[in-house]
């Protein structure tokens, strides 16, 4: 992803470097095609650092957002440790820490089993988790760990309405209490709600930003390659004003 992020920013430097070149031609450059006069090659420019710029913006609400909602997650585990140790010191049945342990292993990613691994002909599909759209369980591979955000909070959420069941469960330590541990999970659920709403509109800005750049007919590249084409027709193939534009790269991602 950082390649083709690249790419875009390097795309859109070229474009202006192009346009620089096209208006140090002068009244030699005067195509009929609307798109590729220069007053339409400058409103591309700035549409597309604009699209691009904005990509960067809301990358950066992201990565705000992912970084909020772990400060609040990477204590999870130890603090579950702790839940547990005050469940196992409280007035409550063997069943019920029996429950407990079993929603606490999915919470910290501990096993009650080892992993299965599939047989080599098999397949997995690969999931999409909401930390960030792209991680995936390994190659033929079955999970148990359910360590992605949204199974860690609905694994909470249980655990919690498995303490508050019982009144036995009762620690004196406020971080402990039920009430407590709701006011966590409500929290959490806002944080990891940011993030959800922060990777849309990140997505949002990349299919726009994509759309300036790379549309066919309209975007950067095709546009781009209409301008060498042109320059090619007016001076010829082996022009040094040819050669010039044909040297600026531009790229499309497949």
């Amino acid at each position: 992803m950082a390649t083709h992020e690249t790419g875009n920013s390097i795309n859109i430097g070229n474009l202006e470097l192009l346009i620089s070149i096209c208006t140090g031609y002068g009244t030699t450059y005067n195509p009929s095609k609307v798109s590729i006069k220069l007053p339409a090659l400058n409103t591309l420019l700035t549409t597309s650092q604009a699209s691009n710029a904005l990509v960067s913006d809301k990358l950066n609400l992201y990565s705000t957002a992912v970084d909020a909602r772990e400060i609040i997650l990477n204590p999870l585990s130890p603090f579950i440790t702790r839940i547990l140790s005050a469940l196992k010191s409280s007035e409550v049945t063997k069943e019920l820490i029996s429950d407990a342990k079993s929603i606490i292993r999915k919470l910290t990613g501990k096993r009650a089993t080892p992993k299965t691994k599939l047989p080599n002909n098999a397949t997995t599909d690969t999931p999409i988790l909401s930390e960030d759209l792209t991680q995936a369980l390994g190659p033929k591979e079955i999970s148990s760990s359910q360590m992605n955000v949204d199974n860690r909070i609905a694994n909470l959420a249980r655990l919690i309405n498995l303490l508050a069941s019982d009144p036995g469960y009762n620690p004196n330590e406020a971080d402990l209490k039920v009430t407590a541990l709701n006011s966590l999970l409500t929290s959490m659920k806002t944080k990891n709600t940011a993030v959800i709403n922060a990777i849309t509109a990140l997505t949002n800005a990349r299919i726009n930003r994509n759309k300036v750049l790379y549309k066919d007919g309209t975007g950067l590249y095709d546009i781009t390659t209409a301008v060498k084409a042109y320059v090619k027709s007016v001076y010829g193939a082996t022009s040094l004003e040819y050669k010039t534009v044909s040297r600026i790269k531009f790229t499309k991602p497949r």
